[in-house]
């Protein structure tokens, strides 16, 4: 606790430092993934603290339409920054998209099978004869396969079902479906009153797949070097202020920043709180919250050659860099 709000104080001066040198205030349009939920709690947090104001950057804080849409956006130039599922980067890059993530949040996979709390099943191979539901577009949808081998499983001996995203919720909770294919953290407290989930989590199973960070374009990091820093760095202080107590604060953030959005502060609260054992893996334990490794990207190219998404020889230092952020 102590070094955690050492670590805050020392943040502190680091944005007084920031904003001594601002004059004007810099715009930086700022995309989320989806529609407001427990991970977009440091941008919020950050917004409604005027931590932005302080180092002189006037954030436009959109919500998303999926990571995919996202990232289309960054990459064309429509938005600034995008805060996404980072593993999809790695195809966009093939695709000709040079963005690049300059913090990483969630440094450990996130990707879960969620079924009934209640139920027996307990690990890939427990999936044997059951129906899951996913959406196409969803990014477990490449690595299904990978995923169900560690169980000694093929897709021929389970059932996978495409929905709308909207309908899987729904669908799990009223029964029709053994389990759903989605984010841990997002889905286990929306089903804790309807019906509780437990998780199979794809890192266990071996497929490593990094989650949400931020992203820009190369030539963004190159040309805004300043403003990004900046942004990155009132990010940091903001969740490890958010978790070193202030988790309900930032619940409340969020609904602050959303009023029409009809949000559960329950379940934000419980997304966040999730969220806590996702920040970190055994390789960044020690280092500063956003800090990427390079072994840990290069584990995640590894299983993405495997499960066919990029070409072979990728170099994990193309995918991130951590100069942006306080170390």
């Amino acid at each position: 606790m102590l070094r955690m709000k050492m670590t805050n104080l020392l943040g502190s001066i680091a944005i007084i430092a920031f904003g001594g040198a601002v004059v004007n205030a810099e715009t930086l349009a700022v995309r989320l993934d989806f529609s407001p939920w427990g991970i977009h709690a440091g941008m919020h947090l950050a917004e409604a603290k005027g931590w932005f104001d302080e180092v002189g950057l006037d954030i436009d804080l959109q919500d998303g339409k999926g990571t995919i849409n996202t990232i289309q956006l960054v990459g064309s130039g429509q938005v600034d920054v995008g805060q996404v599922q980072l593993g999809l980067i790695a195809p966009a890059r093939e695709n000709g998209l040079l963005l690049k993530s300059f913090a990483g949040w969630v440094r450990r996979g996130d990707l879960a099978v969620l079924v009934d709390a209640k139920s027996d099943i307990g690990s890939v191979a427990d999936l044997d004869g059951k129906e899951l539901v996913t959406f196409a577009a969803s990014p477990w949808v490449p690595y299904i396969d990978n995923f169900l081998a560690a169980g000694g499983l093929t897709r021929d001996d389970v059932s996978i079902v495409m929905v709308a995203p909207p309908a899987m919720v729904g669908t799990y909770a009223s029964g029709e479906v053994d389990g759903f294919m989605t984010v841990g953290p997002f889905g286990l407290p929306l089903t804790a009153k309807s019906r509780p989930a437990k998780q199979i989590l794809m890192d266990d199973a071996g497929v490593t797949f990094p989650s949400y960070g931020l992203i820009a374009q190369e030539s963004t990091l190159e040309d805004r070097r300043d403003a990004l820093a900046r942004l990155a760095q009132v990010q940091q202080r903001a969740w490890e202020y958010i978790f070193d107590g202030n988790v309900e604060e930032a619940a409340d953030a969020i609904i602050s920043g959303r009023p029409d959005s009809n949000l559960d502060r329950e379940v934000l609260i419980g997304q966040i709180e999730t969220y806590r054992e996702f920040f970190h893996t055994e390789r960044t334990k020690d280092l500063p919250i956003g800090v990427q490794s390079a072994e840990d990207w290069a584990d995640a190219l590894a299983a993405m050659e495997a499960a066919g998404i990029i070409k072979t020889g990728q170099q994990a230092e193309e995918f991130f860099t951590n100069a942006l952020l306080r170390q």
